[in-house]
């Protein structure tokens, strides 16, 4: 399905699937408990047309497909919800290691925004993520061009935002590529880029949650975040200025 402008784009990156793994069923059901009266029980066909699941559990615990798990949304064309999962053969850092990548939408409305952070948190956990976000659909695509070259070269951001490096650039899979409006960090993580620091994070830590593992989910302004406002602009901007790590970079 072609992505919408009026939702929030989840994404989390975690080591590939190995045997067999329970992440996929525990992320779908994960996800159903955060957002309530969501069931992710349908799939879609070529033509995308809905196909219900009613051995939805089953499948998800032995069809391992592309590495991952297959598309999942709830029959609702009103509030649509969607979630999958694959192995990205790419690295997420120099080492060249595979990774799973987990993407979910959520519509952007107040029920979605309210319960955006434990859906993010839900999906991070139970995928034993890295790192992760969840940001609207226009946010995120500014952000996206942080990383991606132009025909004359590097990239040049807009709005202002830093140069991001791509993924082979970066030293380690814990360091996030990006920031988002909710941004999940593993333990692993929020330790590689120095979160959190008392004297320097009172204010995010006012928007920060821990999870069960002993991760974050930091959220940077209250409402979602809309980078043609000026105090969200700038939200964005003083948190990557704060984690240098982020991105690449801090290193040389």
């Amino acid at each position: 399905m072609v992505p919408v402008r009026n939702e929030i784009a989840i994404s989390v990156y975690a080591p590939t699937l190995v045997g067999d793994e329970k992440r996929p069923l525990a992320i779908a059901q994960g996800m159903e408990r955060a957002l309530p009266d969501l069931r992710l029980a349908w799939t879609t066909s070529e033509k995308e047309d809905l196909i219900p699941l009613p051995n939805r559990d089953q499948g998800l615990a032995t069809d391992k497909t592309n590495g991952g798990f297959f598309f999942l949304c709830n029959n609702d064309d009103d509030r649509l919800v969607t979630l999958s999962g694959s192995e990205n053969p790419l690295g997420l850092a120099a080492d060249g290691v595979p990774h799973f990548e987990v993407h979910a939408s959520l519509p952007l409305d107040t029920a979605s925004i309210a319960a955006a952070a434990e859906v993010l948190a839900a999906i991070g956990e139970f995928a034993l993520a890295f790192w992760g976000h969840a940001t609207p659909f226009d946010a995120g695509v500014a952000i996206a061009e942080q990383t991606s070259p132009t025909l004359e070269g590097p990239p040049r951001p807009p709005r202002g935002l830093p140069a991001l490096k791509l993924p082979e650039k970066i030293r380690s899979p814990e360091i996030p590529h990006r920031l988002g409006w909710l941004n999940y960090w593993s333990t692993a993580a929020a330790k590689t880029i120095g979160f959190p620091d008392p004297a320097r994070d009172a204010e995010l830590l006012s928007r920060a949650r821990r999870t069960e593992s002993g991760g974050w989910v930091v959220q940077l302004t209250d409402a979602p975040l809309d980078l043609d406002n000026p105090a969200h602009l700038d939200a964005l901007k003083r948190a990557y200025e704060r984690f240098p790590e982020i991105g690449g970079r801090g290193s040389p």
